[in-house]
């Protein structure tokens, strides 16, 4: 399905394309742009236009903000101009966890992590729309990550099955993996029946997929907002928790917390751990 953008007015549109034009050529020094597309327009609103802002990030956001309790910034209009898309929002206080996390006492850090760990579960509660049945994002279109291999959108997946089959280079059983190839990739033929066997038995759930600290907002030991949507959506149960531990080298520190705040899945984080070796960004040509 295609994201529709939201309060898509010629007012939004006017004031917004203004504002985030006037910081691009530096008229205003309170105007500030960050790496990640962000334009800081005041102290209580922000603009998002980076490479891979999507409609169905400001979706994403609306969707969370309507059915749980969980902290995102208040999304005003999102539209497409130009052939990139512009999301409005909210600028919301704070400071990111890779900021502070390690000045921070134990006792704060638990409080964190148990306002991280309900949170994650009221995601997990969250039911997918009765059009939506497989992999997908909020909207029920592509899912957008780039680290996974072949570009940074895949999809949409009817089926887990399907989106498993994918992420093994197009492999869906192990009986299509001959004696040279099993030589090749070994554990192959294992790591496809794996992925077989918990596709039968596991549903989508909605998911940030990318809950590293740079993505988690607080203001002394409360988290004021989740921010970062664009590789939201409806994903197998694991994962979010292999999606966390694989995080950047740079932010390795966080893996001895994943298992705090989100379900563990150790048996599906070998099997990724063996997939991204086969079919991740570098992975073999098969």
């Amino acid at each position: 399905m295609e994201s529709k953008p939201i309060n898509d007015t010629a007012y939004n549109r006017f004031i917004t394309l203004f504002l985030f034009r006037l910081n691009s050529i530096g008229w205003m020094r309170r105007l500030r742009k960050s790496p990640w597309g962000i334009v800081c327009v005041s102290s209580k609103r922000c603009i998002k236009a980076g490479a891979f802002t999507t409609l169905a990030e400001a979706n994403a956001m609306r969707f969370v903000a309507e059915n749980t309790s969980i902290p995102v910034p208040k999304v005003y209009c999102s539209f497409e101009h130009g052939e990139r898309v512009y999301i409005l929002m909210e600028r919301v206080p704070g400071r990111i966890l890779s900021e502070d996390w390690s000045e921070r006492s134990e006792e704060s850090r638990t409080r964190i992590l148990d306002q991280l760990r309900t949170m994650a579960s009221e995601l997990r509660r969250l039911s997918p729309p009765e059009n939506i049945t497989g992999v997908a994002n909020v909207d029920g279109g592509p899912i957008c990550d780039g680290r996974l291999p072949d570009g940074p959108y895949w999809g949409p997946f009817k089926t887990i099955e399907d989106f498993h089959r994918k992420l093994c280079g197009g492999i869906g059983s192990a009986d299509e993996i001959d004696d040279d190839l099993e030589g090749k990739l070994p554990g192959l033929r294992e790591l496809v029946a794996q992925y077989n066997s918990s596709s039968e038995s596991q549903k989508p759930v909605f998911t940030h997929n990318d809950l590293s600290p740079n993505n988690i907002m607080a203001e002394g030991d409360t988290l004021t907002a989740i921010i970062d949507w664009e590789m939201a959506g409806w994903m197998p149960p694991y994962w979010e928790y292999t999606s966390t531990w694989h995080i950047t080298p740079r932010l390795a520190f966080w893996r001895d917390y994943v298992d705090q705040f989100l379900e563990p899945f150790p048996h599906e984080l070998e099997m990724e751990k063996q997939r991204r070796r086969y079919f991740g960004e570098f992975g073999v040509d098969i």
